[in-house]
């Protein structure tokens, strides 16, 4: 018997009805939309209710898969949350997912990789399928940053924003749609990137406890210089060329970020898909609320070789290779 194959059979999105319009940033901190467009290509982000935590996003992410696609999840194997703002410590928000769905029983697993986590969770989804162990394994990204957001801080609160993209990774025999992955790590640059309650060290230099903190000069070098060549190793591994690819689907950190690896690697930024303009940096859901979105819209279709790159705190990153099934 030969080994066994996973393929991604559905996907479903939410964010919050809050929208926060750079209009909106204007007055609470001292910038304006033309600074934000310039620097970012950002012009909304939405905003998760006071109330509205990243569970119920996830939550809501997967009945907005199971609606479009009539998929089943009752019987799932495994749930896997990509996350950096859960609910709680502990139990973790996979396990809050389970018992709002009434899955009978399933694993319930976090995945702490930033915005790197989706894509982490979907190898770990292709592995444990792939590997015999499960047959039907929910993937979530799902952030509420706005909770972890210093909304003094200009340089960081006009970034961020919060939604969630759930996927559903299931074994096919007849076609497995994961062609190659890679993932690696640069530790010592978590100091970049950090969000800590305590007043400690690390690499020698004092953290700021509290919010969400970005040395965002440092995030941006590290990425243009480091993804092109993470991308080439992808695209080298699966021995298939940049020309080959259909769509490259990055974190959407930063648009000009975006643009700036496109122009130093292989993959234009025509054949790029983002949810950075109207969504923000959304973290580990920002890559499946770019893929939702090009579905929508009709530009991401069945056969499409997607190539999918998660990167940030960490400092960390992971990239796939697969054909688009549905």
């Amino acid at each position: 018997m030969g080994q066994s194959k996973s393929k991604i059979t559905a996907i479903g999105t939410c964010v919050p009805e809050r929208v926060l319009s750079n209009a909106d940033l204007e007055r609470m901190v001292d910038t304006s939309d033309e600074w934000i467009v310039q620097r970012t290509g950002m012009r909304e982000r939405r905003i998760a209710a006071p109330d509205e935590y990243v569970s119920d996003l996830a939550i809501k992410a997967v009945r907005d898969m199971v609606d479009r696609y009539g998929v089943n999840v009752q019987d799932a194997d495994m749930i896997l949350v990509a996350t950096s703002t859960p609910d709680y410590a502990f139990p973790s928000t996979a396990s809050r997912v389970q018992a709002k769905l009434g899955i009978a029983s399933t694993g319930a697993l976090d995945v702490n990789a930033a915005c790197a986590g989706f894509v982490y969770a979907l190898q770990m989804a292709d592995g444990l399928v792939t590997g015999g162990m499960y047959n039907k394994i929910v993937v979530i990204g799902a952030e509420t940053l706005s909770k972890v957001t210093d909304y003094t801080d200009r340089t960081t609160c006009v970034l961020f924003g919060d939604g969630a993209g759930a996927v559903l990774v299931e074994r096919d025999d007849s076609a497995g749609e994961f062609m190659a992955s890679i993932s690696g790590t640069y530790g010592e640059g978590g100091i970049h990137l950090y969000k800590t309650s305590l007043s400690e060290q690390m690499e020698g230099v004092e953290l700021k406890p509290g919010s969400l903190v970005q040395n965002g000069r440092e995030v941006y070098k590290w990425a243009v210089r480091n993804i092109p060549e993470g991308v080439r190793q992808l695209l080298d591994k699966a021995e298939l060329s940049a020309e080959q690819v259909d769509w490259f689907v990055p974190h959407s950190a930063n648009l000009r970020m975006i643009e700036a690896i496109c122009e130093r690697g292989l993959v234009p930024l025509e054949r790029t898909l983002t949810s950075v303009e109207y969504r923000g940096n959304t973290s580990a859901a920002s890559i499946p609320l770019a893929l939702q979105l090009a579905v929508d819209d009709g530009r991401l279709k069945a056969g499409d070789v997607v190539l999918l790159y998660g990167f940030g705190g960490g400092m960390t990153y992971a990239g796939s290779l697969l054909r688009w099934t549905i």
